[in-house]
Order: structure tokens, then sequence, then C-alpha cells
């Protein structure tokens, strides 16, 4: 029997871009009280366009999570996908994105704009983004080359150094920040470490916020690395830039794949220079994480994580956590 919702646990969970959405589509049909905190960062097509000419947030993230989350028709989830192909000022727009455009424009708030499209797509759960205003993602890199936009991050070829967001002193949503002093669990990942993850760590109360939680923490790995931000990186690689930005170890559990890749999807891959994140679970214990690992792929057109057998992870940690 479903427990009731007041007796729910709570998760928080960080993040954004596609692997943050995969995620979620399972983790909703767990008996979880979810707030999903979104990155402000994006400045590439749609929401950079957006973001620009309308001074809002970028929604593409914030669209993607609602509709990961959203309990409606299939059809309803693909219209607010649609992307215009042609049309004077419509091509490469998403119709989601155009729609949370409207409603921060008639409720004057992106954050009122977020709440009403949460309702009106019954969506299971909170969607908050980190801050109430864009913000702008700068990565120094190992050349000491300074690249200015999360979209032009990863073409920049080199490798990443730190991440940095201006303004530095952005303040984070009040939400967000109850949400993750009241959570029973605070779930990082999936997703791009340092486009669609470090972002959120960057905003400096959320980050103390989740140092001080006494919540589980729970670190997602990717599955592949990705081209221009994590060359060749390991598992404990994308924990110590976590570590090296936010100065503390944040995560106790981190859960990754150990399932074989088949040869011909790794071809695939690296023809645009990804390859499978190597566990090294050696260095993970040693750094004093709990590794959780399992065959967590699915291969259609791309790799994807197995949304049922990783949501059930992720529960039976939560649930044993909250009985302890």
């Amino acid at each position: 029997m479903a427990e009731e919702q007041g007796q729910r646990p709570r998760i928080v969970v960080m993040g954004g871009g596609t692997g943050l959405s995969v995620m979620l589509r399972g983790l909703k049909e767990k008996p979880l009280d979810i707030t999903a905190i979104v990155t402000v960062a994006d400045d590439g097509g749609s929401s950079g366009i957006l973001r620009s000419e309308l001074q809002m947030p970028p929604p593409g993230d914030i669209r993607n999570v609602l509709t990961a989350m959203a309990d409606v028709e299939p059809l309803m989830a693909e219209i607010m996908k649609y992307r215009f192909s042609s049309g004077e000022g419509l091509a490469g727009h998403s119709l989601g994105n155009l729609i949370l455009a409207a409603l921060t424009d008639i409720s004057g708030d992106f954050v009122t704009a977020v709440r009403e499209l949460s309702r009106l797509f019954a969506v299971r759960g909170r969607v908050l983004p980190a801050a109430g205003h864009a913000v702008v993602l700068h990565a120094e890199m190992s050349d000491g080359t300074i690249i200015t936009g999360e979209s032009k991050i990863p073409e920049a070829g080199g490798r990443i150094k730190r991440v940095f967001l201006e303004p530095a002193d952005v303040e984070p949503l009040p939400e967000a920040l109850e949400a993750i002093r009241n959570a029973d669990a605070i779930l990082c990942g999936p997703g791009s470490l340092y486009t669609s993850i470090l972002p959120n760590l960057l905003v400096p109360k959320l980050a103390e916020a989740i140092v001080e939680s006494e919540a589980i923490k729970i670190f997602v790995c990717n599955v592949m690395t990705q081209p221009g931000e994590t060359d060749n990186y390991t598992v404990s690689d994308h924990l110590q830039a976590v570590y090296d930005h936010v100065g503390l170890h944040l995560f106790d559990y981190v859960i990754v794949n150990d399932g074989e890749i088949p040869e011909q999807v790794q071809v695939k891959y690296a023809e645009k220079g990804a390859r499978p994140v190597l566990l090294d679970r050696d260095v993970l214990d040693g750094n004093g994480y709990k590794v959780i690992a399992d065959k967590l792929v699915l291969f259609k057109t791309y790799l994807r994580h197995d949304t049922n057998k990783l949501s059930h992870h992720i529960y039976q940690l939560v649930k044993d956590w909250k009985s302890r």
C-alpha cells in the first residue's frame, strides 16, 4: 500500500539536462515526495534566445523535468517537446519553452510560471529553478583560457580546470533551500558534470545547506564520458571535481554502472569521443564512498540509464536510511 504523502521519504534531486529527466521518469513512480532543483545556467538554442530576448531564466531544462514528472497523456508530453522546424522567429523554438515564456509574462514571475505549469500538468512533486533569475557559467581551462556560456564550454575542446558562476553570490530560491533542509535524501546526477550538476552546487547557500543536511547524499555517475567535459574521467574523477569545487566530501553513496556495453555501441560513441566511465572501485573505497554497482544501461538509439533499476536502488537506499 502506498505511503501517505506526509510519510513519504522526501528526496531532492539536483541537476539538469537529459540525464535528470530520464531518471525522474522512473523515480516518480516510487512512493517518494520529490523536489527537482534545476540549473538556470543554460544559454544555448531556444532557451538561450528566450533568456536573452525576454530577460527570463532559461526554460529548457525546467521544461524537460516538468514533462518527465507530469502525469499527462503521452500526446501532451509530445506537444511540450515539439520543436518548430520552420517559420520566421519560430524555427528552433520548443513549444514548451514558449508556453513557459508566456506564463512568465502573464504572471510576471518565472517561478510562478513554473508552479502554474506544474499544476496544469499534474506534476508528481515539485520542480524549482535553483535561482529566480539566470546565471552565467564560466569555465577556466587548463591553459588559463576563460570560456563564457554553458553551451560554449563543451565546444572549447580543452580540459576544464574549474567552472564558476556570475554573479558568484547568486541567491538561491528560498523554496529550494527549504527543500534541502527538510530532505531525507539529496541526489545529484546523472547529467553533464560541469554544465548541469556543478552549477547547482556552486550556488553558495545551496551547497552550504547540503553540507549541513543530515539527509543521505547520493551521486549517480554518468555511464559515458562527455566530450569536452569529462574526457577520460573515471568515476572517482567525477567526485574529485565536485570536491575541488565545493571543498567538502559531499556524498555518502555512489551509484554506478558495471554492466558491459556492447562493442558496437562503444564504437558508435567513440566516433564522438565518448567512452565508458571506468569504475575505479579501489579509489572510491579508499575515499570512503559506498558504491552501489549494477547493470544500469539500456540501449535503443542512445545509451540511457535503466530507469526502473536505477529508481529501485535509489528508493531502497532512501527507505532504509529513513527507517534507521
